[in-house]
């Protein structure tokens, strides 16, 4: 039996869109780019679940701070994945990095994949995490 969202996440490709914020305005959920254009997902989570996006172009120059920081290595991958962990966390980055860095915690329970989505503007990296939801009482 597959883990909830897995065939989701196999099929990511076929369910991101890369546009303008109001082409992408009907989205589940999106990523806003620096270029003002939006990567938009276009596939609903398994029930009770929750789902978020991040992008960012690969060859986008990393910011010296974070360099030192986190280093160069898979950084836009590392990056994408936790600012995913983040909205599903409703954590502002710069809480999350004193506990976490660009990690993954142990205990998390739901799922993500990263990959490379080819961009007229240039190559994108987008991580998409799925998660159960939250329900506020």
């Amino acid at each position: 039996m597959a883990l909830p969202g897995s065939d989701l996440l196999a099929q990511a490709e076929s369910y991101l869109r890369v546009g303008s914020a109001e082409e992408m305005s009907d989205a589940v959920t999106r990523s806003h780019l620096p270029d003002f254009r939006c990567v938009g997902w276009y596939a609903e989570p398994p029930a009770g679940w929750s789902v978020v996006i991040d992008a960012e172009y690969a060859d986008q120059v990393i910011p010296e701070p974070l360099v030192r920081r986190f280093g160069v290595e898979a950084f836009w991958e590392r990056w994408t994945r936790s600012e995913c962990l983040c909205k599903l966390a409703d954590v502002p980055m710069l809480a999350w990095w004193p506990e976490h860095g660009l990690d993954v915690p142990a205990d998390f329970g739901g799922r993500w994949r990263t990959l490379t989505l080819p961009s007229a503007a240039g190559d994108l990296i987008v991580s998409v995490a799925i998660d159960l939801s939250r329900v506020c009482q």
